[in-house]
């Protein structure tokens, strides 16, 4: 006698046509750093369900794309950046979180130098907005930010990825003000620098600000090849 839970062939089709109707996407949180603000880049949906309302830029995977290099494509297609800093954070899959169906996205952060960014245009506006002032998203966009700062959070007491939202050269207060908004509070001015500068990864160039209205500062670069020789191990700068 057969089982009552053995399938036949059309109930295992019928299966099969419904996995197939699942699409794909990368959403990617794309970090910068502007007047002492962290920043992300965000899109105005088009979509009516969400209109008046901003998005993260993504796209759906391609069938023939892996995962890592459509997220990628997303960061080039709209600020013509390559060698990026990008990092996979989390997988997002409620059911309804897209109107057009059941779309399963992969979340990204990635941190680039706003100098260095020539945003790409569409017929949507395209604008950096202040991470601590952004409340309402599209789909479950909001979300995807928060996680992906959370992220960041953690990672920059770990390893000095925040550099990458910097110019060449940098003051140490311009150092600070960047951990300072990314961890959305306060350090010791002197905790801070003594820390940095006890872990031997800036290099003083001898050179400071110009055309500052205030007392002009040292500048620093940072010294990829002290972190080049110690990637490997735990860094923790944690203050």
């Amino acid at each position: 006698m057969m089982s009552m839970y053995t399938k036949n062939i059309n109930t295992h089709l019928v299966e099969i046509k419904d996995y197939f109707n699942v699409a794909i996407s990368v959403d990617c949180v794309i970090f910068g750093f502007n007047n002492d603000e962290l920043k992300v880049l965000l899109i105005e949906s088009d979509l009516k369900e969400y209109k008046g309302k901003w998005s993260l830029l993504g796209d759906i995977v391609r069938p023939d794309e892996e995962l890592d290099e459509a997220a990628y494509r997303v960061l080039k297609a709209r600020t013509g950046l390559e060698n990026v800093y990008m990092e996979q954070v989390q997988t997002f899959g409620a059911v309804e979180r897209h109107p057009a169906g059941r779309v399963i996205t992969v979340a990204y952060y990635s941190l680039v130098n706003i100098e260095h960014v020539e945003l790409k245009m569409s017929n949507n506006e395209l604008h950096w907005h202040s991470v601590k002032d952004l409340h309402d998203m599209a789909f479950d966009h909001k979300q995807i930010l928060d996680t992906c700062h959370e992220r960041l959070k953690q990672q920059v007491l770990v390893q000095p990825i925040g550099f990458n939202l910097l110019p060449r050269k940098f003051s140490l207060r311009e150092l600070q003000n960047l951990y300072e908004a990314i961890l959305d509070m306060e350090l010791d001015r002197r905790n801070f620098r003594k820390k940095f500068l006890s872990m031997d990864l800036l290099m003083d160039l001898n050179e400071e600000e110009e055309d500052v209205p205030h007392r002009p500062a040292k500048l620093y670069k940072f010294n990829f090849d002290k972190y080049d020789q110690r990637k490997k191990r735990y860094l923790g700068i944690g203050f």
